[in-house]
């Protein structure tokens, strides 16, 4: 087969999977339906690992992009299904589809006795393929399918216990804030359209230095720089695709779904898409500073506000998510300061240790029977040695440890932040570098509380406690081992390389806006920088939080109540959430519930039902009651009618004679 059957091969062998399952998901025994998923993204990891070594190793610089058919014509304007296969579509493949394989073998073991089983593993299914579509189009058409399949299978998947209450609201949740940012980016891809002509990446890519200098005027009288206005609009549906502040409320409610779906839409799917389009669409971003600028500090006040959060959450799902948010915060910080390849870099060794953690989290809530709560837990590493093991290696990778895989790619982007001449620079730099801190404050909070310190359990949950299944497991050491490794293995050739995997077009960096060059005069080998981590203040930042979560909970386990109840204000606007929760529920939703209200009552019932719809029938039989009257049956009515209706004629030509004369 040549590339581009490969290619397809990659795309189609989830879908196929997904659609076989969906379709004979009644009649199925669930080992089937297991087969079938499993057996398609298997294929696809296969195929996606011989395109990346391919692409990035055995032919560096390999692009093709090519048109599989034409989906519509309008005009000069043509809309492609097309594919582009280059160093960072290929990166994306062997992550997306490598964390949905062991994501869909985990869930033999979680899902084992869910009544809905073949049903689940169709959406992973299909989540896959929606997710490899979004990788590897070559236009916004492709790329759009690929946004709103991931949508709209997330919905499927985050309410799948749809007769649990919280779940459906978590799912319309989800699918709502993703709408609002949807928007936005449909209005990015209309401006696009309507000043290049093309959706195709390469056309627009090669146009876009000629939009630099054009303006546009949003309000009269107010004068947008287009280059600004187009790359505001596309990140405002990164803000809802990879929950960026304000669009991050959805992210905590999707926790309602099982737990493979978690490690799924978190670690190497939905929520990164916002960060591969931005980076992706690098061209773009690079005319315009106030759109940089707008990423970076959005990024990085993401990156330290929803880490706080996580302090006090008590659901140990809920507080990984935050650290999603978090981290997510810190990958497109590294894309505002231009330093695309950090951000996915960031993206790739999360994916591998942030699936480890929401996976280990189910290992522990099977053991827990469902229980979530960390205030119900500790001690477990005497049940659970194994999840303990491998939760260990996920919080260390994810604090930021050398030489865990999250320390070469989240310390390289505090340096990158730094070295920004961006207005707002510093402000980001502090942000991140107290995102550290608090990362490694809240992780080892939740490892502390789940597996150390006093048994909280009930009689009932200590008696059942033991590890979870081998195929449970399994995918647990497979993710741990990349958690250890893959920062040091990928840092090279993906950041500090001027051959690497991302050096050959993929991304674009003007001049001004090159951190990168610098950071590579500072590269002296992997384990150099091991060596140089003490001299970062993320690195001491991150031990004062793990000191500060050992004395906390650990040695004096009445400490945190002690503080929330001294800093009560600062406790309950955590707990809060900052407020936006509130404000979108107090303000946005009741403001639209009041409107929609009056337009109803108004203007739908009373106007157009009352008024128009009704009104024209009441009118209608007005009239013919009227009508009735006149035909009475008598022949003297009739004639006295035609009487009057000839003198009438008579006297209305005599009227136009005289008028005319």
């Amino acid at each position: 087969m040549g590339i581009h059957e490969i290619t397809l091969l990659t795309i189609f062998a989830p879908l196929l999977g997904a659609i076989v399952t969906g379709l004979a998901c009644r009649v199925w025994s669930n080992q089937a339906a297991h087969s079938m998923t499993i057996g398609g993204v298997a294929v696809g990891l296969m195929s996606a690992l011989y395109l990346a070594h391919w692409t990035l190793i055995a032919h560096p610089g390999f692009s093709d992009n090519w048109t599989l058919y034409t989906w519509a014509s309008y005009g000069s304007s043509h809309f492609d299904v097309g594919f582009l296969l280059d160093g960072l579509s290929a990166i994306m493949l062997v992550v997306v589809t490598f964390v949905s394989l062991l994501v869909h073998i985990y869930s033999i073991g979680y899902m084992e006795e869910d009544p809905g089983y073949p049903r689940f593993f169709a959406y992973m299914s299909l989540f896959t393929f929606a997710m490899l579509c979004l990788v590897l189009g070559n236009n916004f058409l492709v790329l759009f399918f690929g946004w709103e399949g991931v949508g709209l299978v997330s919905y499927l998947l985050i309410g799948f216990w749809f007769k649990k209450d919280s779940a459906a609201e978590g799912s319309l949740k989800a699918f709502l804030v993703n709408r609002v940012g949807d928007f936005g980016f449909l209005i990015g891809i209309a401006l696009l359209l309507s000043y290049v002509g093309s959706l195709d990446y390469a056309e627009v890519f090669t146009k876009a230095p000629a939009l630099a200098n054009l303006t546009i005027s949003v309000i009269p009288g107010v004068v947008w720089s287009l280059p600004t206005l187009i790359c505001l609009m596309l990140f405002i549906g990164a803000m809802g695709k990879s929950a960026q502040v304000p669009l991050h409320v959805w992210l905590p409610e999707s926790m309602e779904g099982p737990t493979p779906i978690s490690a799924l839409i978190h670690a190497a799917t939905m929520v990164t898409a916002g960060v591969y389009m931005v980076a992706r669409m690098s061209p773009l971003f690079e005319l315009s500073d106030v759109a940089l600028t707008t990423v970076m500090l959005i990024g990085s006040t993401g990156a330290l506000m929803m880490g706080l959060v996580g302090i006090v959450q008590h659901d140990i799902k809920r507080v990984i998510a935050y650290s999603t948010m978090s981290q997510l915060g810190y990958m497109m910080a590294a894309n505002g300061v231009s330093a695309y390849a950090l951000g996915i870099f960031h993206l790739t060794t999360h994916a591998f240790f942030k699936a480890l953690l929401f996976l280990a989290a189910g290992s522990v809530i099977m053991g827990m029977h469902h229980d979530q709560d960390l205030r119900h837990m500790g001690n477990l590493k005497k049940y659970m040695p194994w999840t303990y093991a491998v939760f260990l290696i996920g919080t260390l990778a994810l604090v930021a440890l050398p030489p865990f895989a999250g320390y070469f790619s989240k310390d390289a982007i505090i340096e990158a932040v730094f070295l920004s001449t961006l207005p707002g620079a510093k402000y980001a730099y502090v942000c991140l570098v107290l995102g550290a801190f608090v990362t490694s404050f809240y992780s080892f909070r939740a490892l502390f509380l789940a597996f150390h310190g006093k048994e909280r359990m009930s009689t009932h949950q200590r008696d059942s406690l033991h590890e979870s299944p081998w195929v449970v497991r399994v995918p647990l050491l497979l993710l741990a081992l990349p958690s250890v490794i893959i920062g040091a293995v990928l840092v090279e050739p993906m950041v500090y390389s001027h051959a690497g995997f991302l050096s050959h077009g993929e991304i674009t960096v003007l001049p001004n806006h090159d951190v990168m060059t610098t950071l590579h005069h500072h590269f002296d080998g992997v384990w150099h920088l091991v060596e140089i981590a003490p001299q970062g203040p993320a690195f001491w930042a991150t031990l004062l939080g793990l000191g500060f979560a050992w004395i906390a909970y650990i040695k004096a386990p009445a400490l945190p109540n002690q503080l929330a109840a001294s800093c009560k204000v600062c406790y309950q606007v955590l707990v809060q959430k900052f407020g936006f929760d509130w404000f979108y529920q107090e303000v946005i939703v009741k403001f639209a519930d009041s409107t929609s209200q009056v337009l109803y009552k108004r203007l739908d019932m009373g106007l157009i039902d009352g008024g128009i719809v009704n009104g024209s029938g009441r009118m209608v039989a007005y009239v013919a009651g009227l009508m009735r009257r006149l035909q009475t049956g008598y022949l003297y009515h009739y004639a006295l009618i035609m009487l009057l209706g000839l003198v009438a004629m008579v006297t209305w030509f005599m009227l136009r004679h005289y008028h005319i004369g």
